[in-house]
């Protein structure tokens, strides 16, 4: 963990905010900063303290320990070579639980048709840095695990999934507009598409047809 500056520039003066950041690390080997704590502006002598702070509980290597986990309840406990230690089950509580599964495996499907090879030369990125990829992966895995609207997706189903980590992404990518927004630019390449996934059906399973039909939907857009 470690100490991040944000500055900002209000009527001709620089104000500065500090954060507690550590780095975490998420599908395909990417490294994402996540904020533990908010620490708004701070003096020379706060900052230092809170360096201080961080290189005493963070600044040496992780050590592995092993520990076996007993509930309190239990009134003896085996002997074992390794740490034991009482666990109070009634007191555990359980906080932002996230859906994982469905979602990785939302993605295991997407990289098995290899839509990264169609959609990765037609979605660039826009001028505020947005990736439409992650965004397009992220409503085609709700279109499958949990279909509802643009506006449910934002405001419920992203912050309660565990897209984020996988994709190496923060909830800006489910900013209220972007999901509308990537829709957008999707439609032009709506036969393109088709005529990808048509030979993709070929190649995995060896299919065969004479007439070929499909939804021209934007739900099986997605």
């Amino acid at each position: 963990m470690f100490l991040r500056e944000k500055s900002r520039t209000k009527d001709g003066k620089t104000y500065r905010y500090w954060s507690v950041v550590e780095n975490r690390r998420v599908c395909g080997r990417r490294v994402v900063q996540r904020q533990v704590l908010y620490l708004g502006g701070l003096n020379d002598n706060q900052r230092a303290g809170w360096v201080r702070t961080i290189e005493a509980l963070w600044g040496e290597k992780i050590k592995v320990k092993q520990l076996a986990l007993f509930p309190d309840d239990r009134e003896e406990l085996p002997v074992l070579a390794c740490e034991t230690i009482r666990v109070q089950l009634d007191k555990i509580e359980l906080h932002r639980p996230r859906e994982w599964g469905a979602c990785w495996l939302g993605l295991y499907v997407w990289n098995l048709l290899e839509l990264d090879i169609f959609w990765g030369r037609r979605l660039p990125l826009s001028r505020e840095g947005t990736i439409w990829l992650n965004m397009l992966k992220a409503l085609v895995c709700y279109r499958l695990i949990d279909p509802g609207s643009e506006f449910r997706f934002h405001r419920e189903w992203y912050v309660r999934s565990a897209m984020g980590y996988l994709l190496g992404e923060d909830v800006s990518l489910a900013q209220e507009d972007k999901p509308y927004r990537c829709v957008d630019l999707l439609l032009e390449h709506r036969d393109g598409l088709f005529e990808f996934l048509k030979g993709q059906w070929v190649n995995l399973f060896g299919a065969k047809h004479d007439v070929l039909l499909y939804s021209i939907t934007l739900l099986k857009l997605l």
